[in-house]
C-alpha cells in the first residue's frame, strides 16, 4: 500500500465531504433563501444556485476523484469569493462573533493543490489516466 496515495486520497475525500455538506446545507436552507443572503452581500441571487450545486455535486465528484482539477479550481474561485464578499472584513480569525476566513484559506489551499496536481492517489481520474497511458503505449 502506497502511504502517499492513501494520504492524498484521504485529503481529497475530506475536501469533497466538506463541500458536499456545505452544498447539502444550502439545499436544506433553500437556494432562494441562500440567494437572498447573496443579494445582501451585493452578489446576484442566481449565484446561490451555481454555488450550491457546485458544492453538492462537485463534492461528490471529488470524493470519487473525478474531474478533480476542474472541480478543485472551481472551489478555489468559490473560496476567494467567500473571503472577499463575506469574511474579509472580519479578519483572519474573525471578530465580534463573526467568522474569519482562516478555514476558507485552508480549503482554498487544498483546492489549489489538487487543481495543480490533479487527483493523485486512488481515484477515477487515476484509473482513466492509467488506461489512457496504456492505450498510448506509455508505461502504466
Amino acid at each position: 500500500m502506497n502511504k502517499n496515495a492513501v494520504a492524498l486520497t484521504l485529503l481529497r475525500v475530506v475536501l469533497g465531504l466538506t463541500f458536499l455538506f456545505h452544498g447539502w446545507q444550502k439545499m436544506q436552507m433553500g437556494l432562494d433563501n441562500v440567494g437572498g443572503y447573496f443579494v445582501s452581500l451585493g452578489l446576484p441571487s442566481w449565484l446561490a444556485y451555481v454555488v450550491g450545486n457546485l458544492e453538492l455535486f462537485g463534492g461528490l465528484l471529488l470524493i470519487v476523484g473525478m474531474l478533480t482539477r476542474y472541480i478543485s479550481l472551481a472551489f478555489v474561485v468559490v473560496m476567494i469569493g467567500a473571503v472577499f464578499s463575506a469574511k474579509f472584513g472580519n479578519g483572519f480569525l474573525g471578530a465580534e462573533g463573526k467568522p474569519g476566513f482562516e478555514i476558507d484559506v485552508v480549503l482554498m489551499t487544498i483546492g489549489a493543490f489538487f487543481a495543480i496536481t490533479g487527483s493523485t492517489g486512488y481515484s477515477v481520474d487515476a484509473v482513466f489516466k492509467r488506461q489512457s497511458q496504456a492505450v498510448d503505449g506509455h508505461k502504466a
